[in-house]
């Protein structure tokens, strides 16, 4: 089944990138194109076998599936670009999460998925957030869940869950990416250990953390519980965090959601909904 990747941005390629190499896609399957047609082309020197199109409506043209890789506000226009080339028989797949699969549905004739990636996807890993159009075939639903159980951890979300569901699976590297760069600079500025001798030390820390909750062999609380000892110096630590960290994720999820929901008015002026 030919596959196209209508924009070739971070998480285009992210997503090209991982499909090629887990080999849940062949080469030859794959159909892209990007607005600057440099990056599509960057993508198939690296894979020779994949086909750039010169065009999104060539991508529809050739492609069963079609990912829509573009910015929010991006979509509308070019689905009104496509329109005379949606079939009944394409799957539109888009990954942007304030455009509902219920407005896809009522701006195109053919059937229709939101997945939602994480950067964790690149190695196979982490979560994929599925929402499944009324319209959908099970054909077309279990091939995409297929596609990215190869990848990823795939999860069915509603529209209610949508926004906090992306801010851990999507946005949650980012955040913890901060938090421990912080972590890394704050030890290097107070003590003599060398940045690059943090680094290695957290980035081995974090990956040993993930292995212990990947085998199962702790939850969080637990885990917490087996290195914070009664009168030991972790405990002094959590005490700080406990104090600082209060309400600084709510707020984190104040301010996503509310860029959200602006994004989502915005959103349904184009669509008229």
């Amino acid at each position: 089944m030919e596959i196209g990747m209508i924009g070739t941005g971070n998480m285009g390629r992210i997503l090209i990138e991982a499909f090629l190499e887990s080999g849940s896609v062949k080469e030859d399957q794959l159909i892209i194109t990007n607005r600057t047609l440099e990056k599509a082309l960057d993508i198939q020197r690296r894979y020779p076998g994949v086909y750039v199109a010169a065009s999104a409506e060539e991508v529809v043209q050739k492609a069963t599936i079609v990912f829509l890789c573009v910015k929010p506000l991006d979509i509308h226009p070019l689905l009104q670009q496509l329109s005379s080339f949606w079939t009944k028989e394409h799957c539109l797949v888009s990954i942007t999460s304030p455009i509902s699969v219920q407005q896809l549905e009522a701006a195109v004739p053919c059937h229709v998925v939101r997945v939602i990636p994480s950067i964790t996807n690149r190695a196979f890993a982490g979560s994929t957030l599925i929402t499944v159009g009324q319209r959908c075939s099970s054909h077309y639903q279990n091939y995409i869940e297929t596609l990215f159980r190869q990848i990823s951890a795939p999860c069915y979300i509603n529209d209610e869950i949508t926004r906090i569901a992306s801010d851990i699976a999507s946005c949650g590297p980012a955040f913890f990416s901060y938090l421990l760069q912080r972590f890394i600079e704050a030890a290097a500025a107070k003590t003599s250990i060398t940045k690059e001798q943090a680094t290695e030390l957290t980035s081995n820390m974090i990956i040993g953390l993930g292995e212990l909750l990947k085998k199962n062999l702790y939850t969080l609380p637990t885990l917490r519980e087996k290195v914070c000892v009664k009168g030991g110096i972790t405990g002094e630590g959590i005490a700080v965090l406990e104090k600082e960290i209060e309400g600084v994720f709510e707020r984190v999820f104040d301010k996503t959601h509310e860029k959200f929901k602006d994004d989502i008015e915005k959103i349904k002026k184009q669509f008229g909904s």
